[in-house]
């Protein structure tokens, strides 16, 4: 999660090119993992990426593993948008934009102080219920989609900025917009890759000011920068052979696992506090 410390890495393993090149068996297998998993997320499985930072931060800390993982994500968000650049629903998107450049904004000036055991408790409630509940209408319910509304594109949008500014975690808020929307397959992909796409170029900026991406950083990011573009292509080429209702049934059951595993982070989280 993004905080003010300038350090933030645990003195329990090798920090940049050495914590990655070979010298920790245990982070290379960590890393390989989340690049993967955000790679699924990029290539159209949105949600599962949000599990990218907690498995990186199983062996260091995530500081740190959020700082490597933004340079991995804008860079995925390249290969993507060749992609579905065509196919994206451009109101949707500006009705999440300013909310999620308010909720970056907010993320950076309170990063130290904000209660993220709550946060992700909160988040993860919300998350369990929506997608619960979309996961069992999505069986029966065939009828058209309601646009969002302006306010609750702010809404969502600022919770998704904030969120995704502390632990690249604003997938559920931007599902929980979009989703009852109804767009198709390819709309639904091309709209999330566009948003998020904004707000992690959007995110560089604060994450330089920080002070989270130095050279250590960035060297990690570069070397994990291949298997980052083969993970993004092997999720574009999975989402295109799934079928569009089972695509929706699982975004909404990502939406619970992910869900869950923020109930979880948070009740941790506040046993701790």
């Amino acid at each position: 999660m993004v905080g003010h410390a300038r350090g933030g890495i645990s003195t329990r393993r090798p920090s940049g090119p050495a914590m990655i090149a070979g010298l920790d068996a245990a982070t290379i297998i960590a890393a390989l993992v989340a690049v993967a998993l955000s790679g699924l997320a990029k290539g159209g499985f949105a949600g599962v990426g949000m599990l990218a930072t907690p498995v990186l931060a199983m062996v260091m800390s995530p500081v740190q593993a959020a700082s490597i993982l933004l340079p991995i994500l804008a860079l995925q968000d390249l290969v993507s948008i060749t992609s579905y650049r065509r196919a994206v629903a451009w109101p949707v998107v500006w009705k999440l934009v300013p909310g999620a450049a308010l909720g970056i904004l907010t993320g950076y000036l309170f990063a130290a102080s904000l209660p993220q055991a709550f946060m992700a408790l909160a988040l993860g409630v919300i998350s369990v219920v929506f997608g619960t509940r979309g996961f069992v209408r999505s069986s029966r319910d065939t009828g058209p989609g309601k646009a969002g509304s302006r306010v609750g594109g702010i809404i969502f949008g600022f919770i998704s900025g904030l969120t995704s500014m502390i632990a690249h975690a604003g997938a559920p808020p931007f599902q929980m917009y979009v989703l009852p929307q109804k767009l198709s397959k390819d709309l639904f992909i091309g709209t999330t890759i566009i948003f998020f796409a904004m707000m992690n170029y959007t995110k560089i900026i604060p994450y330089i000011v920080l002070g989270q991406l130095d050279l250590s950083t960035l060297w990690a990011s570069a070397l994990l920068a291949p298997w980052a573009v083969a993970s993004g292509l092997a999720g574009l080429w999975i989402v295109r052979r799934v079928n569009p209702k089972t695509f929706e049934k699982v975004i909404f059951g990502l939406l619970v696992a992910v869900g869950l595993k923020l109930i979880v982070d948070g009740l941790i989280g506040m046993a701790l506090f």
